[in-house]
């Protein structure tokens, strides 16, 4: 098992995968291309989260809210002003950074539970204003309709496939970016200080101001993650960002494994794709698919897929 790990993780492998995904519209149906989209944006929302909760040790229960802050600034610019969709998406990175690093910068010194009932607070407050017509912009609970598609020098991404293909390609940029994460100063520095928070900050290292750049690059990919799915799905609703999505992805980072990008992937195979599998089985899915969940984190608790720490310990 541990020489199959370390095989995948070698980047060579990741490529050749990501390669083979890129056929998918040639050997699936359209349903089955749309589900493929959709796990290339909840790949990346999930990578987001990891970058939180995996990499700086934060617990993060409503990242659902960044999430939602990129597609619903892309949905609005888009529908009520008139810009095109590739326009709108660097304002939606931003505006999901700023969110995040606003909401981080108060309670940033929190610990445990009591970042985590925060964090909690939020996506409670965000869905409320999104349910309320914030601005008489956001819709209420109808949401955001008739989003535009994407289109570069007068081409347009209109079909599913030409979408789905814009997902992998963006999905492929973000694992790039994960993985020069994990190399850069930043990235180990969130990683110890996780690990050790006293130690680093008798180093001299200014762990405030990691733990509110980590929420902020986490909110940034959330957005990003966001302007993609409100272009993919042509419509957003408040219910795609409620509590439960923040869980879910809270769930895909545990199950899968904190840190390590090929285990939050299989995470989200499993808590995404592998329930829309068995959808004609709605009643008992959910049961059967908790249950499991449950047994995971008690018989490996650290994920199924764990960061490798011997690098770490070599540095």
């Amino acid at each position: 098992m541990k020489a199959m790990f370390d095989l995948v993780n070698r980047p060579w492998v990741g490529a050749v995968l990501w390669l083979a995904g890129l056929g998918i519209p040639l050997m699936l149906n359209q349903t089955w291309v749309f589900i493929a989209a959709l796990f290339a944006v909840y790949a990346i929302v999930a990578l987001s989260q990891d970058v939180v909760l995996g990499r700086a040790g934060m617990f993060d229960m409503g990242h659902a809210v960044y999430f939602g802050v990129g597609a619903y600034v892309t949905a609005i610019l888009n529908t009520v002003y008139g810009w095109p969709i590739l326009a709108t998406w660097p304002l939606a990175v931003l505006a999901a950074a700023l969110v995040g690093t606003l909401l981080a910068a108060p309670i940033v010194k929190l610990r445990g539970d009591y970042l985590l009932v925060a964090t909690i607070g939020f996506n409670a407050i965000f869905i409320l204003a999104l349910d309320n017509n914030l601005g008489h912009l956001t819709g209420g609970a109808d949401g955001v309709f008739a989003i535009g598609v994407p289109s570069l020098f007068g081409l347009q991404a209109s079909s599913q496939n030409a979408q789905f293909w814009l997902g992998w390609v963006a999905f492929a940029a973000v694992m790039l970016l994960m993985r020069n994460l994990d190399r850069s100063h930043l990235g180990r520095t969130m990683y110890y200080i996780k690990h050790d928070q006293l130690a680093a900050t008798t180093m001299g290292v200014d762990t405030r101001k990691y733990r509110v750049l980590a929420f902020a690059l986490g909110a940034a990919l959330a957005g990003f993650a966001g302007t993609l799915y409100a272009t993919l799905t042509a419509s957003v609703s408040p219910g795609s960002f409620k509590f439960t999505e923040s869980v879910t992805l809270f769930a895909i980072v545990l199950v899968g494994g904190q840190g390590s990008i090929p285990g939050v992937l299989l995470g989200t195979v499993l808590m995404f794709v592998v329930p829309q599998a068995f959808q004609s089985f709605e009643r008992y899915r959910y049961f059967v698919f908790d249950i499991a969940m449950v047994l995971v984190m008690v018989l490996r608790p650290q994920g199924i897929w764990p960061r490798v720490a011997r690098k770490e310990r070599a540095r």
